[in-house]
């Protein structure tokens, strides 16, 4: 099994911003913009299932701080606030990290935001029926096992 390299390289754990008993922050190397950062629990696991509430709650107080803390030092204006969800979903290091990207008005890093370019099936599409929205509602609600309450 390959090595994680968020708990092992000490490159990385050099960049530390800040931690807490759950999770710490760095830039990360390969930035969309300045300041762009990772969030990530201190325990070694892929998904954002496998962390505890206590890691969740970890996180996002960190992911606040941060955020606040790259208003101070690049003037960011907003943010992108996101994770990748295994392979497929292009989750390239199997160690939940949150990625906290600063934005300015006129900054270099994604410079077209239409989350239906890469979110989405491509092409255009009308909103969908009432109808239908109900049926996938009842779908997902019925895979939980309870239902929705």
């Amino acid at each position: 099994m390959k090595e994680c390299p968020f708990c092992t390289r000490a490159d990385i754990r050099e960049r530390a911003i800040v931690e807490n008993d759950l999770a710490w922050a760095f830039p990360t190397n390969i930035p969309i913009t300045p300041g762009h950062t990772l969030v990530v629990p201190k325990r070694c696991v892929a998904t954002l299932a496998e962390l505890t509430p206590e890691e969740r709650l970890a996180i996002l107080d960190m992911t606040v701080e941060i955020q606040e803390a790259l208003k101070s030092a690049f003037g960011a204006e907003g943010f992108n606030v996101a994770w990748n969800h295994g392979g497929i979903g292009g989750q390239s290091v199997p160690h939940f990290h949150l990625h906290i990207v600063p934005r300015r008005a006129g900054d270099e890093g994604i410079t077209e935001y239409e989350p239906r370019k890469f979110l989405y099936r491509p092409g255009s599409r009308e909103e969908s029926p009432q109808a239908e929205l109900a049926a996938v509602a009842k779908l997902v609600a019925s895979g939980r096992g309870k239902g929705i309450q």
